[in-house]
């Protein structure tokens, strides 16, 4: 590794320990570490040896070490979609399950990072379409009602066969690594790191026999807001992005591009799941 970029927690002081440490493994190891316009406001950094600052956040690097929760992690992969370069991720989040390690010990595991002891894991990246552009999602897509308005009145599509109209507070499709989230929390299934497909998931249904689905990974979704008057809101991977006004559809495609997630050798997403949710339940 030469060039390694850097992103951190929204709040400095979180990571502050965590960036001193990193920093001096990247001298010890004649790394160039490299910090975009907002890390170097946040964190008061300069130009120095081994140390390059300014501009946006760049694509030009062997690796991104991540410093923060899951959002921070997501926020790196994203970035680095259809790139070689894998994200690095150090858990300061509450769950942190896209971490790579948790904060014990960091100078040894930057210095095992920058030697590149780790493995790498593609993982599946879901797009949402609309005649305006279209988003990519690492965790998942929802489609939900607004605020005050009426449940929302959604059919939706597989392949082009119609699969059923739902009246809801909204749905979710979630990648593998996207299943633990939202979707675990409507109540439906995980999917392994390494499952070719997607789930599709209702938030709060009107209807008996609304259940989840897992969707073959070729098998393009189209939802539509069936109802009359109201709009629809979509987020992606949680953030806010556009409307779909009634009577127009949002059309959604597994694995178009891929993210590189660095891993630890011989780590699993077995061992992941026990250690992320099994910790949380005691």
């Amino acid at each position: 590794m030469t060039r390694v970029a850097v992103l951190t927690h929204r709040r400095a002081g979180v990571t502050a320990e965590a960036l001193s440490q990193l920093l001096a493994a990247g001298r010890r190891a004649g790394v160039t570490l490299v910090f975009a316009d907002e890390e170097m406001a946040k964190h008061e950094l300069a130009e120095a040896p081994g140390v390059e600052v300014g501009g946006p956040l760049t694509r030009d690097a062997d690796l991104c070490i991540a410093l923060g929760g899951d959002g921070t992690i997501l926020t790196a992969l994203r970035h680095f979609t259809d790139t070689s370069v894998p994200v690095f991720g150090v858990n300061f989040g509450e769950v942190g399950f896209l971490a790579t390690i948790d904060p014990d010990g960091l100078g040894g595991d930057f210095e095992r990072a920058f030697s590149g002891d780790f493995e790498t894991l593609a993982l599946p990246v879901i797009s949402a379409g609309r005649p305006e552009g279209t988003w990519p999602a690492l965790n998942d897509i929802s489609v939900h009602r607004k605020a005050g308005l009426r449940v929302a009145d959604l059919s939706y599509a597989l392949a082009g066969e119609e699969i059923g109209r739902v009246r809801c507070d909204g749905l979710v499709v979630a990648t593998p690594q996207g299943s633990t989230g939202y979707n675990l929390a409507n109540g439906g299934p995980v999917l392994a790191w390494g499952v070719e497909g997607y789930v599709v998931s209702f938030i709060a249904p009107h209807s008996l026999t609304a259940r989840a689905l897992v969707v073959a990974p070729g098998d393009e979704l189209t939802v539509h807001n069936a109802s009359r008057e109201e709009p629809v809101e979509v987020a992606v991977d949680g953030r806010p992005t556009c409307e779909l006004p009634p009577g127009t559809d949002l059309h959604v495609e597994f694995g178009r591009a891929h993210a590189m997630l660095a891993q630890l050798p011989g780590a699993s997403f077995y061992h992941r799941l026990r250690e992320r949710f099994g910790r949380l339940a005691r």
